[in-house]
């Protein structure tokens, strides 16, 4: 399984105000800043925020010096890492199976022979449950980690239209 890099960008977009200073988790926060300070594309933040948004996680607010912003819409605690993981992904399981059993020597067998998931099928599925009820319990503030003083320093010395609000 592979998780796409939108996922850690969401994640990483959600938290990254409250890393770099604890009043911003109220404060909104421009996409350009949000972009300059993680590195990343504008087009590609707005495209993974419009749909966190529409999810309820950040919602769009002013933000100082900024055509557009996000605030955070509930605490950090209450948006799981699933929830997230689902707006970016799309709610599809993980593992698709395509009934390799029923295909070459299997292809000629009648259905009740297959009467049920395989067992690829089945253990592939159990993985899955495990890793979404671990990420449905986990919220973004677990995966907050603390970032060094220097990185929080150069975020805050960007440009005034990049930076974020004090």
């Amino acid at each position: 399984m592979k998780l796409g890099e939108g996922v850690e960008w969401g994640l990483g977009c959600c938290v990254m105000p409250a890393r770099l200073d604890g009043e911003a988790a109220v404060s909104a926060v421009s996409a350009m800043w949000l972009a300059g300070a993680s590195g990343l594309p504008v087009p590609c933040l707005d495209k993974r925020f419009q749909g966190l948004v529409r999810a309820g996680v950040p919602r769009s607010a002013p933000a100082t010096g900024a055509r557009g912003g996000f605030r955070m819409a509930r605490p950090l605690e209450r948006s799981t890492l699933v929830g997230v993981v689902a707006v970016i992904e799309g709610p599809a399981d993980a593992f698709r199976c395509t009934g390799i059993r029923r295909q070459g020597a299997g292809a000629e067998a009648s259905g009740r022979e297959f009467g049920g998931p395989g067992g690829i099928s089945a253990v592939m599925r159990q993985g899955e449950s495990v890793w979404r009820r671990e990420l449905g319990v986990r919220t973004v503030v677990d995966v907050m980690a603390p970032t060094p003083v220097p990185t929080a320093d150069r975020a805050r010395r960007r440009p005034a239209s990049e930076r974020m609000p004090a």
